[in-house]
Protein backbone atom coordinates (compact mmCIF):
# COMPACT_ATOMS: atom_id res chain seq x y z
CA UNK A 1 0.00 0.00 0.00
CA UNK A 2 1.20 3.52 -0.80
CA UNK A 3 2.08 6.02 1.91
CA UNK A 4 -0.67 8.03 3.55
CA UNK A 5 -1.11 11.44 1.93
CA UNK A 6 -3.62 12.61 4.52
CA UNK A 7 -3.75 11.47 8.14
CA UNK A 8 -6.66 12.43 10.36
CA UNK A 9 -6.60 11.38 14.02
CA UNK A 10 -9.30 11.92 16.66
CA UNK A 11 -10.67 15.04 15.01
CA UNK A 12 -13.49 16.91 16.75
CA UNK A 13 -15.47 19.88 15.55
CA UNK A 14 -17.87 21.31 18.12
CA UNK A 15 -19.88 24.48 17.67
CA UNK A 16 -20.56 26.47 20.82
CA UNK A 17 -18.75 28.64 23.39
CA UNK A 18 -15.18 27.61 24.31
CA UNK A 19 -15.38 24.09 22.86
CA UNK A 20 -11.69 23.34 23.47
CA UNK A 21 -12.10 23.98 27.18
CA UNK A 22 -15.14 21.70 27.22
CA UNK A 23 -13.25 18.86 25.50
CA UNK A 24 -10.30 19.20 27.87
CA UNK A 25 -12.62 19.09 30.87
CA UNK A 26 -14.03 15.79 29.59
CA UNK A 27 -10.70 14.13 28.88
CA UNK A 28 -10.90 14.80 25.15
CA UNK A 29 -13.69 12.29 24.62
CA UNK A 30 -17.04 13.41 26.04
CA UNK A 31 -20.17 11.31 25.63
CA UNK A 32 -22.86 12.37 23.18
CA UNK A 33 -25.15 13.06 26.11
CA UNK A 34 -22.57 15.35 27.74
CA UNK A 35 -22.01 17.25 24.48
CA UNK A 36 -25.70 17.85 23.90
CA UNK A 37 -26.44 18.60 27.55
CA UNK A 38 -23.81 21.35 27.43
CA UNK A 39 -25.51 22.83 24.36
CA UNK A 40 -22.80 22.08 21.80
CA UNK A 41 -23.43 21.00 18.22
CA UNK A 42 -21.15 18.00 17.50
CA UNK A 43 -20.44 18.30 13.77
CA UNK A 44 -17.51 15.83 13.85
CA UNK A 45 -16.77 13.44 16.72
CA UNK A 46 -13.43 11.68 17.19
CA UNK A 47 -12.92 11.03 13.46
CA UNK A 48 -9.85 9.11 12.29
CA UNK A 49 -8.86 8.01 8.79
CA UNK A 50 -5.97 7.86 6.35
CA UNK A 51 -6.06 8.58 2.63
CA UNK A 52 -3.25 6.99 0.66
CA UNK A 53 -1.52 8.41 -2.38
CA UNK A 54 -3.56 7.80 -5.54
CA UNK A 55 -6.57 6.54 -3.56
CA UNK A 56 -10.19 7.65 -3.83
CA UNK A 57 -11.88 7.74 -0.42
CA UNK A 58 -15.58 8.56 -0.53
CA UNK A 59 -17.30 10.06 2.51
CA UNK A 60 -20.95 9.03 2.69
CA UNK A 61 -23.80 9.90 4.96
CA UNK A 62 -27.15 11.62 5.19
CA UNK A 63 -27.43 15.41 5.39
CA UNK A 64 -25.99 16.59 8.69
CA UNK A 65 -23.79 13.53 9.16
CA UNK A 66 -20.61 15.64 9.23
CA UNK A 67 -19.01 14.67 5.94
CA UNK A 68 -18.66 18.21 4.54
CA UNK A 69 -17.43 19.54 7.88
CA UNK A 70 -14.79 16.81 8.04
CA UNK A 71 -13.51 17.66 4.55
CA UNK A 72 -13.27 21.31 5.55
CA UNK A 73 -11.25 20.26 8.58
CA UNK A 74 -8.95 18.15 6.37
CA UNK A 75 -8.29 21.14 4.10
CA UNK A 76 -8.39 23.51 7.10
CA UNK A 77 -11.02 25.70 5.52
CA UNK A 78 -12.28 25.52 9.09
CA UNK A 79 -10.21 24.72 12.17
CA UNK A 80 -10.88 21.49 14.01
CA UNK A 81 -11.66 21.90 17.70
CA UNK A 82 -9.23 19.11 18.55
CA UNK A 83 -7.29 16.29 16.95
CA UNK A 84 -4.50 15.91 14.43
CA UNK A 85 -4.57 16.55 10.67
CA UNK A 86 -1.49 15.83 8.61
CA UNK A 87 -0.83 16.48 4.93
CA UNK A 88 2.36 15.04 3.41
CA UNK A 89 3.85 14.85 6.90
CA UNK A 90 2.97 18.47 7.70
CA UNK A 91 0.86 19.19 10.79
CA UNK A 92 -1.91 21.38 9.38
CA UNK A 93 -3.21 22.49 12.75
CA UNK A 94 0.23 23.96 13.52
CA UNK A 95 0.53 25.61 10.09
CA UNK A 96 0.10 29.37 9.86
CA UNK A 97 -2.79 30.88 7.93
CA UNK A 98 -0.37 32.30 5.37
CA UNK A 99 1.23 28.89 4.82
CA UNK A 100 -2.22 27.29 4.48
CA UNK A 101 -3.17 29.74 1.75
CA UNK A 102 -0.06 28.79 -0.19
CA UNK A 103 -0.69 25.10 0.42
CA UNK A 104 -4.23 25.35 -0.94
CA UNK A 105 -3.06 27.40 -3.92
CA UNK A 106 -0.38 24.92 -4.93
CA UNK A 107 -1.29 21.48 -3.61
CA UNK A 108 -5.05 21.27 -3.04
CA UNK A 109 -7.81 21.29 -5.63
CA UNK A 110 -11.45 21.77 -4.60
CA UNK A 111 -14.71 21.24 -6.46
CA UNK A 112 -18.11 21.93 -4.93
CA UNK A 113 -21.71 21.21 -5.86
CA UNK A 114 -22.27 24.76 -7.09
CA UNK A 115 -19.89 25.58 -9.91
CA UNK A 116 -19.18 29.20 -8.85
CA UNK A 117 -17.82 30.13 -12.26
CA UNK A 118 -17.13 33.77 -13.08
CA UNK A 119 -19.93 34.66 -15.52
CA UNK A 120 -17.97 37.53 -17.10
CA UNK A 121 -14.93 35.33 -17.84
CA UNK A 122 -14.55 32.83 -20.65
CA UNK A 123 -14.03 29.12 -20.05
CA UNK A 124 -10.28 29.53 -20.56
CA UNK A 125 -10.14 32.52 -18.21
CA UNK A 126 -12.09 30.61 -15.54
CA UNK A 127 -9.76 27.62 -15.78
CA UNK A 128 -6.69 29.87 -15.71
CA UNK A 129 -7.85 31.88 -12.70
CA UNK A 130 -5.91 29.90 -10.01
CA UNK A 131 -2.73 30.42 -12.05
CA UNK A 132 -3.50 34.12 -12.29
CA UNK A 133 -3.74 34.21 -8.49
CA UNK A 134 -0.32 32.55 -8.34
CA UNK A 135 1.12 35.30 -10.54
CA UNK A 136 1.73 33.12 -13.61
CA UNK A 137 2.09 35.23 -16.74
CA UNK A 138 -0.84 35.48 -19.15
CA UNK A 139 0.64 33.49 -22.03
CA UNK A 140 1.73 30.59 -19.83
CA UNK A 141 -1.51 30.33 -17.89
CA UNK A 142 -3.69 30.48 -21.01
CA UNK A 143 -1.64 27.77 -22.68
CA UNK A 144 -2.07 25.62 -19.57
CA UNK A 145 -5.80 26.38 -19.51
CA UNK A 146 -6.23 25.18 -23.09
CA UNK A 147 -4.43 21.91 -22.24
CA UNK A 148 -6.82 21.35 -19.33
CA UNK A 149 -9.87 22.28 -21.41
CA UNK A 150 -8.92 19.50 -23.82
CA UNK A 151 -8.30 17.12 -20.90
CA UNK A 152 -11.81 17.61 -19.50
CA UNK A 153 -13.47 17.18 -22.89
CA UNK A 154 -14.24 20.81 -23.79
CA UNK A 155 -11.99 21.18 -26.83
CA UNK A 156 -12.87 24.28 -28.84
CA UNK A 157 -14.93 25.89 -26.08
CA UNK A 158 -12.20 28.02 -24.49
CA UNK A 159 -13.82 31.25 -25.72
CA UNK A 160 -17.33 30.32 -24.53
CA UNK A 161 -18.93 31.96 -21.52
CA UNK A 162 -20.53 29.87 -18.72
CA UNK A 163 -24.04 30.90 -19.83
CA UNK A 164 -23.38 29.21 -23.19
CA UNK A 165 -22.65 25.83 -21.58
CA UNK A 166 -24.85 23.04 -20.24
CA UNK A 167 -24.75 22.11 -16.55
CA UNK A 168 -22.43 19.18 -17.23
CA UNK A 169 -20.10 21.35 -19.29
CA UNK A 170 -20.03 23.99 -16.56
CA UNK A 171 -19.02 21.34 -14.04
CA UNK A 172 -16.24 20.24 -16.36
CA UNK A 173 -14.98 23.83 -16.26
CA UNK A 174 -15.08 23.71 -12.44
CA UNK A 175 -13.14 20.46 -12.47
CA UNK A 176 -10.65 21.90 -14.95
CA UNK A 177 -10.14 24.99 -12.81
CA UNK A 178 -9.37 22.82 -9.79
CA UNK A 179 -6.73 20.95 -11.81
CA UNK A 180 -4.96 24.07 -13.08
CA UNK A 181 -2.45 24.10 -10.21
CA UNK A 182 -1.80 20.35 -10.60
CA UNK A 183 -2.87 19.63 -7.01
CA UNK A 184 -1.56 16.70 -5.02
CA UNK A 185 -4.96 16.24 -3.36
CA UNK A 186 -8.42 16.78 -4.78
CA UNK A 187 -11.41 17.50 -2.52
CA UNK A 188 -14.81 17.13 -4.20
CA UNK A 189 -18.01 17.91 -2.28
CA UNK A 190 -21.01 16.38 -4.10
CA UNK A 191 -19.79 17.80 -7.43
CA UNK A 192 -22.39 15.99 -9.55
CA UNK A 193 -25.46 16.11 -7.31
CA UNK A 194 -27.04 19.10 -9.09
CA UNK A 195 -26.89 17.37 -12.48
CA UNK A 196 -29.65 15.28 -14.03
CA UNK A 197 -29.10 11.48 -13.90
CA UNK A 198 -27.83 11.01 -17.46
CA UNK A 199 -25.32 13.86 -17.25
CA UNK A 200 -24.33 12.71 -13.76
CA UNK A 201 -23.47 9.25 -15.07
CA UNK A 202 -21.51 10.84 -17.91
CA UNK A 203 -19.56 12.99 -15.45
CA UNK A 204 -18.78 9.96 -13.28
CA UNK A 205 -17.32 8.24 -16.35
CA UNK A 206 -15.35 11.39 -17.17
CA UNK A 207 -14.10 11.60 -13.59
CA UNK A 208 -12.82 8.02 -13.68
CA UNK A 209 -11.16 8.65 -17.05
CA UNK A 210 -9.35 11.64 -15.58
CA UNK A 211 -8.32 9.65 -12.52
CA UNK A 212 -6.89 6.84 -14.64
CA UNK A 213 -4.68 9.47 -16.28
CA UNK A 214 -3.84 11.72 -13.32
CA UNK A 215 -3.82 9.29 -10.35
CA UNK A 216 -4.75 11.98 -7.85
CA UNK A 217 -5.33 11.47 -4.14
CA UNK A 218 -9.04 12.18 -3.77
CA UNK A 219 -11.56 12.75 -1.00
CA UNK A 220 -15.02 12.69 -2.56
CA UNK A 221 -18.33 13.42 -0.80
CA UNK A 222 -21.63 11.93 -1.90
CA UNK A 223 -24.91 10.74 -0.42
CA UNK A 224 -25.46 8.34 -3.36
CA UNK A 225 -24.25 4.79 -2.63
CA UNK A 226 -24.33 3.82 -6.33
CA UNK A 227 -21.97 6.72 -7.06
CA UNK A 228 -19.71 5.68 -4.18
CA UNK A 229 -19.56 2.11 -5.46
CA UNK A 230 -18.57 3.30 -8.94
CA UNK A 231 -15.87 5.69 -7.80
CA UNK A 232 -14.39 4.63 -4.47
CA UNK A 233 -11.43 2.54 -3.49
CA UNK A 234 -12.75 2.80 0.07
CA UNK A 235 -15.90 4.30 1.60
CA UNK A 236 -16.31 5.97 4.99
CA UNK A 237 -19.89 5.99 6.28
CA UNK A 238 -20.64 8.84 8.67
CA UNK A 239 -23.52 9.28 11.11
CA UNK A 240 -23.98 12.08 13.65
CA UNK A 241 -20.38 13.22 13.14
CA UNK A 242 -18.87 9.76 13.64
CA UNK A 243 -17.11 7.58 11.06
CA UNK A 244 -19.09 4.38 11.59
CA UNK A 245 -16.90 2.31 9.27
CA UNK A 246 -14.19 2.72 6.64
CA UNK A 247 -13.66 -0.05 4.11
CA UNK A 248 -14.28 -1.25 0.59
CA UNK A 249 -17.87 -1.41 -0.59
CA UNK A 250 -17.70 -5.19 -0.36
CA UNK A 251 -16.45 -5.05 3.24
CA UNK A 252 -19.26 -2.70 4.23
CA UNK A 253 -21.84 -5.06 2.74
CA UNK A 254 -20.45 -8.36 3.99
CA UNK A 255 -19.11 -7.28 7.37
CA UNK A 256 -20.88 -4.14 8.65
CA UNK A 257 -19.23 -2.83 11.82
CA UNK A 258 -22.40 -1.34 13.32
CA UNK A 259 -26.17 -1.69 13.08
CA UNK A 260 -26.24 1.69 11.35
CA UNK A 261 -23.91 0.50 8.55
CA UNK A 262 -25.98 -2.67 8.16
CA UNK A 263 -29.16 -0.62 7.79
CA UNK A 264 -27.47 1.92 5.50
CA UNK A 265 -26.28 -0.79 3.09
CA UNK A 266 -29.27 -3.13 3.41
CA UNK A 267 -30.77 -2.40 -0.01
CA UNK A 268 -27.52 -2.34 -1.99
CA UNK A 269 -27.54 -5.11 -4.65
CA UNK A 270 -24.98 -7.54 -3.28
CA UNK A 271 -24.33 -9.25 -6.60
CA UNK A 272 -22.88 -6.02 -8.05
CA UNK A 273 -20.31 -5.85 -5.27
CA UNK A 274 -19.49 -9.34 -4.14
CA UNK A 275 -16.64 -11.16 -5.79
CA UNK A 276 -16.68 -14.88 -6.43
CA UNK A 277 -13.83 -15.44 -3.96
CA UNK A 278 -15.96 -13.96 -1.17
CA UNK A 279 -18.68 -16.59 -1.65
CA UNK A 280 -16.67 -19.62 -2.71
CA UNK A 281 -16.25 -22.76 -0.66
CA UNK A 282 -13.47 -25.37 -0.65
CA UNK A 283 -12.28 -26.90 -3.90
CA UNK A 284 -14.54 -29.72 -5.12
CA UNK A 285 -13.21 -32.62 -7.20
CA UNK A 286 -16.56 -32.86 -8.99
CA UNK A 287 -16.53 -29.20 -10.09
CA UNK A 288 -16.75 -28.49 -13.81
CA UNK A 289 -15.84 -25.34 -15.71
CA UNK A 290 -14.17 -22.37 -14.08
CA UNK A 291 -14.65 -18.74 -13.12
CA UNK A 292 -12.19 -16.10 -11.99
CA UNK A 293 -12.17 -15.54 -8.23
CA UNK A 294 -11.86 -11.78 -8.72
CA UNK A 295 -14.97 -11.60 -10.95
CA UNK A 296 -18.11 -9.91 -9.65
CA UNK A 297 -20.85 -12.44 -8.92
CA UNK A 298 -23.28 -10.58 -11.20
CA UNK A 299 -20.92 -11.01 -14.15
CA UNK A 300 -20.73 -14.82 -13.87
CA UNK A 301 -24.05 -15.62 -12.18
CA UNK A 302 -25.68 -17.03 -15.31
CA UNK A 303 -22.76 -19.41 -15.92
CA UNK A 304 -22.81 -20.72 -12.36
CA UNK A 305 -26.61 -21.01 -12.12
CA UNK A 306 -26.75 -22.95 -15.41
CA UNK A 307 -23.94 -25.35 -14.43
CA UNK A 308 -25.03 -28.91 -13.48
CA UNK A 309 -22.93 -28.75 -10.31
CA UNK A 310 -20.20 -26.70 -8.62
CA UNK A 311 -17.80 -24.61 -10.69
CA UNK A 312 -14.06 -24.31 -10.05
CA UNK A 313 -12.77 -20.93 -8.86
CA UNK A 314 -9.34 -20.01 -10.19
CA UNK A 315 -6.86 -17.24 -9.47
CA UNK A 316 -3.62 -16.86 -11.42
CA UNK A 317 -4.27 -20.21 -13.07
CA UNK A 318 -4.60 -22.07 -9.77
CA UNK A 319 -7.79 -23.66 -8.41
CA UNK A 320 -8.56 -21.95 -5.09
CA UNK A 321 -12.09 -23.17 -4.40
CA UNK A 322 -15.50 -23.83 -5.87
CA UNK A 323 -18.87 -22.13 -6.07
CA UNK A 324 -22.38 -23.42 -6.75
CA UNK A 325 -25.78 -22.10 -7.78
CA UNK A 326 -27.15 -22.09 -4.23
CA UNK A 327 -24.40 -19.74 -3.04
CA UNK A 328 -25.02 -17.41 -5.95
CA UNK A 329 -28.81 -17.49 -5.51
CA UNK A 330 -28.46 -16.64 -1.82
CA UNK A 331 -26.30 -13.64 -2.72
CA UNK A 332 -28.68 -12.50 -5.45
CA UNK A 333 -31.87 -12.75 -3.46
CA UNK A 334 -30.75 -12.21 0.14
CA UNK A 335 -32.76 -8.99 0.52
CA UNK A 336 -35.95 -10.37 -1.04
Amino acid sequence: MTEAKIICRNVWKLYGPEPKKFLTAHGGNPSVAAVKEAGYIPAVRDASLEVHEGEIVVLMGLSGSGKSTLVRCLSRLIDATAGHVEFDGQDLLATSDKEMIELRRHKMGMVFQHFALFPHRTVAENVAFPLEVQGVDHETRMAKALEIIDLVGLHGRGDYYPRELSGGQQQRVGIGRSLAVEPDVWFLDEPFSALDPLIRREMQDEFMRLQSTLQKTIVFITHDFDEAIRLADRIAIMHDGVIEQLGTAEELITNPATDYVAAFTKDVPRSKLLRVQTLMGPADDDAEGEVDGAAKVAAVARQILNAPGPVRVVEDGQVVGSINGTQVANALFEND
